[in-house]
């Protein structure tokens, strides 16, 4: 007897796109996963977080796509990388779009979370994993609960289990002012990052509201309406504290 067709692997998507330098190296592929856990209260795509906001579809019809840009992606030094969302919400589909864009494609694979599920990350979606973009959005508790809604210990949980792998990591942290930028929470977050071993880039982020009309859009009102932008003195001296702790912060 012929042996049973596999069935494809479904999830939902909610947009993809090419980009770069923001999501990983190079120009890449970025495939947006709907639904996401967290409530961040400067998520500025707020259209990502339910299910229902996206589209089902298969592993196979994504993978098609990125392939028409492998050409492109190659020679730019790219490669693909899965986002949301929080990818990790669908770990079937995530682990089995980063195996084929990695074996099938001959991708540079990246994986772009908030590590709160980082429990579903099997190690065979791991050992696919070229590159996780972890959020690390606080290390102090309770201000990750107030920004997220969820609890820390879960990322960085996950952190160490990166490390241990030998997984490369570039952390992404986001500065808002009178919440994220209390020089102990800065402090905490870079010293945590230099003890893994595997970090290899610190993206500091400036908060924006360039998701504001989203909120609008579906009804919401924007938390930090009212939260100014940092300036580049800020962003600046949240950056020398990454580099004092020995990180490439960009």
């Amino acid at each position: 007897m012929p042996p049973t067709a596999k069935p494809p692997v479904t999830g939902v998507l909610h947009s993809w796109d090419l980009s770069t330098g923001v999501d990983g190296p190079g120009t890449r592929f970025v495939a947006f996963l709907a639904g996401c856990p967290l409530r961040c209260l400067y998520c500025h795509n707020p259209d990502t977080r339910p299910m229902r906001h996206g589209r089902p579809c298969t592993a196979d019809e994504i993978v098609r796509e990125a392939a028409k840009y492998t050409a492109f992606i190659h020679a730019s030094g790219g490669g693909a990388t899965i986002s949301g969302g929080e990818p990790l919400l669908q770990p079937a589909l995530t682990g089995e779009l980063l195996h084929r864009l990695k074996h099938d494609l001959g991708l540079h694979t990246a994986l772009d979370t908030s590590g709160f599920l980082g429990a579903r990350a099997t190690d065979a979606l791991l050992a696919d994993t070229d590159l996780v973009l972890l959020d690390i959005k606080s290390w102090d508790h309770a201000l990750y609960r107030h920004l997220t809604g969820q609890r820390l210990a879960p990322t960085l949980d996950f952190a160490r289990r990166l490390a241990d792998l030998g997984t490369e990591v570039w952390v992404r942290f986001v500065l808002v002012p009178h919440l994220t930028d209390l020089a102990a929470n800065v402090e905490g977050v870079a010293a945590f990052a230099a003890s893994l071993g595997n970090v290899t880039r610190v993206d500091v982020l400036p908060f924006h509201k360039l998701g504001a009309p989203k909120w609008r859009a579906l009804g919401l009102d924007f938390p930090l309406a009212d939260t100014p932008a940092p300036t580049p003195a800020q962003v600046a001296e949240a950056r020398s504290v990454f580099a004092a702790h020995g990180l490439h912060a960009v």
